[in-house]
């Protein structure tokens, strides 16, 4: 069976988002892929943090119309869950969403010398990430195409 996730994603991302949206979510992220099983993951936040009850609130109400559209002809299994303290950042969308949040990202090659960079986002465009540099307070523009890994990083205080 040839499945493209990506599709499915994307469908099902365009489904849910504003069901998300209007419980007073935002959608982070939807995910597609083979574990144990097929899991379809949705993954939420709220100012505050989610909480098990928010997940269950989402789970009922996307369940329901997951059933109605049938958009995956076989049987997968329907996570809610929250992007966590150090959520991996893997696309421009990420960097978007955490917006004024501390992230580290290490890089293919050196910017301002650096390999390693933690800092604020700033913004994105065009596929540069822009971060304000926690220690010196310095913007730098980051290709996207250059970061090999990226993730919040929670604050220290």
């Amino acid at each position: 069976m040839n499945i493209d996730t990506r599709e499915i994603s994307k469908k099902i991302k365009d489904l849910v988002e504003p069901v998300v949206r209007n419980l007073g979510y935002r959608l982070f992220d939807v995910e597609f892929k083979p574990e144990r099983g097929w899991v379809l993951r949705v993954i939420i936040d709220k100012q505050g943090g989610v909480t098990i009850k928010d997940c269950e609130e989402v789970s009922r109400r996307i369940g329901a119309i997951l059933d109605v559209e049938d958009l995956i002809p076989f049987s997968y299994m329907l996570e809610i869950s929250s992007p966590g303290l150090t959520r991996e950042l893997e696309k421009p969308d990420h960097y978007e969403f955490f917006r004024g949040r501390l992230v580290k990202v290490f890089l293919r090659e050196p910017v301002s010398g650096k390999r390693e960079i933690t800092g604020y986002v700033e913004g994105v465009s065009e596929g540069i990430i822009t971060l304000r540099e926690k220690e010196k307070g310095e913007e730098i523009h980051i290709p996207f195409s250059i970061i090999a890994r990226g993730r919040l990083e929670p604050e220290r205080w």
